[in-house]
């Protein structure tokens, strides 16, 4: 049996049992919720543990690479100004949609009290008092005090901070540099696989106890948090289209019948990288782009830029906020969709459970938000994962017909050339 149907398994076993318990004796659901949740706890206490380093340690190499492969011709800067650009919408868009989307959702009573009860003595807010205070402390004054109270957006300024600096410095060291970050980040990826591989026993915990305590109403929770997810993965996945029409030049109809064998492929595979070999024909035979263009933007592409990964950030961070009763800023929310862009142009290159845990973390801790529900969202993402994967392919190919265009405008000036006589 893979991980992924481990996990699904122990995630259907552990709302059964709960809803089962909750259903004929609430005393006993209680009493039971009460022993399991410690062992959920734990499991997610284990993840977490691995997140700062990891974040921090990823920032920093996706820093450097970015810059690396911007150095390395126009073309490639092009493609990075691209990528950032088309994140950025995503992010905002998904900022401004989400919230909204859940705001329709109705909220059975008592739900945040049962999730709080669920996970006694990790759930706790830590919203900032002010606008002003939460804007004061972005930038931190101590960067390992931010790191010890898991403040993760601080701690991420820091973090790129040290990365730019890290361009300026002699390339040999440099190198020894980046060659330690990476192995912490290699370190922390294997003690991830680590806790992973028990994720069925922490899963089965966390959603039992939650089950047990707030009973039909966290599945009816659940399955509004999937649906608007795909929701917003096919939305973000039809604003591409424009973008290649506009900024792309392309004509929508041929843009459209020429990604579809790709995006039939990443239907069935569900990875970016097994659809290469066809976003390169789709590129190369049916958009006509220049091979100097597909060969290096699409690897880039699939290497740094994943438009439904800010969405996903954005979407689990508002599930959160609505399960909770949590009303967030506008600043709030446009400090997190930046976050976003930065911790997904980072973590392309993560196995998914493992980048699901590393990247959503940040977000929502940066919101002030509890993270215990993430490791029940964990084994749901499988089931949104289609469109992610639809939404990713899409936005590769999307994002090489407009460096394609600007290569072709740069090459080809629009004013046209007297004849010699």
């Amino acid at each position: 049996m893979s991980p992924t149907a481990r996990v699904l398994l122990a995630l259907f076993l552990g709302a059964v049992i709960g809803l089962l318990l909750a259903w004929g004796d609430p005393a006993l659901a209680v009493k039971v919720a009460d022993v399991v949740a410690p062992v959920g706890r734990l499991w997610l206490n284990a993840l977490q543990m691995t997140v700062v380093p990891l974040v921090a340690a990823l920032v920093v190499i996706g820093v450097n690479n970015a810059t690396d492969a911007a150095a390395s011709g126009r073309t490639a800067r092009r493609a990075i100004v691209t990528f950032v650009v088309i994140l950025s919408v995503c992010a905002a868009f998904a900022a401004i949609l989400a919230p909204i989307l859940f705001s329709f959702v109705p909220r059975q009573e008592g739900l945040a009290d049962s999730l709080r009860a669920a996970t006694a003595g990790a759930a706790q807010l830590t919203l900032p008092s002010s606008l002003s205070e939460w804007f004061a402390g972005i930038i931190p004054s101590n960067a390992i005090a931010a790191a010890a109270q898991s403040a993760m957006l601080p701690l991420v300024v820091f973090a790129l901070f040290f990365g730019f600096g890290l361009t300026r410095i002699d390339a040999g060291r440099r190198a020894r540099v980046l060659e330690l970050v990476q192995g912490i980040a290699d370190v922390m990826i294997v003690i991830v696989h680590w806790v992973l591989w028990v994720a069925p026993i922490g899963v089965f915990a966390l959603v039992l106890a939650v089950c047990a305590r707030v009973g039909h109403g966290m599945i009816g929770a659940f399955g509004w948090y999937i649906a608007i997810l795909c929701t917003m993965y096919l939305c973000a996945t039809a604003l591409m289209y424009p973008i290649a029409v506009i900024a792309g030049r392309e004509r929508l109809q041929r843009f459209a019948s020429a990604i579809l064998p790709a995006q039939a492929v990443a239907a069935s595979t569900q990875s970016s990288l097994a659809s290469l070999p066809a976003m390169i024909e789709s590129s190369r035979e049916r958009l006509g782009h220049p091979l100097s263009v597909t060969s290096l933007v699409l690897p880039m592409a699939v290497s740094l830029f994943r438009i439904t990964s800010p969405i996903q950030y954005m979407g689990v961070a508002a599930f959160v906020a609505w399960a909770y009763g949590v009303d967030l800023s506008v600043a709030q929310w446009a400090a997190a969709a930046a976050l976003a862009v930065v911790i997904s142009m980072g973590s392309v290159g993560l196995p998914g459970q493992v980048s699901f845990m590393a990247t959503n973390m940040p977000v929502t801790q940066a919101l002030g938000l509890p993270v215990e529900p993430l490791g029940v969202l964990l084994a749901l993402d499988t089931i949104p994962d289609v469109f992610a994967t639809l939404g990713n392919v899409t936005g590769d190919l999307t994002a090489t017909t407009v460096v394609a265009k600007g290569q072709h405008e740069a090459v080809d000036p629009a004013a046209p050339v007297e004849p010699s006589v």
